[in-house]
């Protein structure tokens, strides 16, 4: 097993991982928490509350899932995916998410029997202007050149067609070593219309980072950052999104937020290695009256 985070993080040192390590947990109570999967529920029920804060565990009002697989991450519930389709394309399966017993969210890319499957769920609510964080532990600055890990919203069928709408926090290098990690891109509101995307380079200084987007009326604003923070120090890079015409390229319309690691063009690793990504938090502040 081939691990990219620096040193081992505690709880995780002694596991013996049949995967590549891009991040890791870091508990409070280590001996309580070492890999303990929390199972995705298939569940019937009505949640209350959306979510309070980084890590509440309360669940979502008003949506009522039967027979779905699930989990609750961040104070939401989200739908996991399975199938075959895009990005990628790519197969998806349910086995390769899971929350630990410390509830920050794994994504793998699982090899079995010879057949590479991808990670992605879906918020099952749909969420609007305001500000939306993403944190993570580990090196992401070290993602093979074939591997993607996508933080963003998208539109459903009734707001758009695909190539719409989207505002994209994108890690990949599409294939291609020479190509910047980094990607922020907001897709227009018309289509037809072409989108617009800042691709930056990233170069950690540790083990933690926050990525995420204020999304307004005019003006989108982006950031990624070293450690796990809500202010905006220690920036990785910044990018302010302000079209001449933003009703034309910035949606208004609500969208569920997805978190996928896929393969580039359904492409393996380059290196042949499984690869784990896990999440510490989502967090979305919407914006005041």
């Amino acid at each position: 097993m081939q691990t990219l985070t620096p040193s081992a993080p505690r709880g995780l040192g002694h596991c013996g991982l049949t995967a590549l390590l891009l991040f890791a947990s870091v508990p409070a109570h280590p001996a309580e928490t070492d890999m303990v999967r929390v199972p995705i529920r298939e569940v019937d029920t009505v949640f209350a509350n959306p979510g309070q804060g980084w890590m509440s565990q309360t669940p979502l009002s008003g949506v009522r899932v039967s027979g779905e697989r699930e989990l609750v991450f961040g104070g939401y519930p989200w739908t996991v995916r399975s199938g075959h389709g895009g990005p990628g394309p790519n197969a998806w399966a349910t086995d390769n998410v899971w929350l630990d017993a410390a509830t920050n969210l794994h994504l793998k890319i699982a090899h079995r029997e010879g057949k590479w499957s991808c990670a992605e769920v879906t918020l099952q609510q749909r969420l609007g202007f305001g500000r939306y964080r993403f944190q993570t532990v580990g090196r992401i600055d070290r993602l093979d050149d074939n591997v993607v890990l996508g933080l963003f919203n998208y539109p459903t069928r009734e707001v758009g067609p695909d190539a719409t709408h989207e505002i994209d926090i994108e890690f990949a290098r599409w294939g291609e070593a020479g190509n910047p990690l980094g990607n922020f891109t907001v897709w227009p509101v018309e289509r037809g219309l072409k989108p617009v995307s800042k691709a930056f380079p990233v170069a950690l200084t540790g083990d933690e980072a926050t990525h995420g987007f204020h999304w307004g009326h005019r003006q989108i604003v982006f950031q990624s950052a070293n450690g796990h923070r809500e202010d905006q120090r220690e920036a990785i890079s910044t990018w302010t999104y302000r079209p001449s015409e933003p009703a034309r390229f910035i949606s208004r319309q609500p969208m569920p937020v997805h978190l996928n690691l896929w393969l580039f063009q359904g492409r393996p690793p380059k290196d042949g290695q499984e690869v784990e990504v896990i999440i510490r938090g989502f967090k979305h502040t919407p914006d005041g009256p």
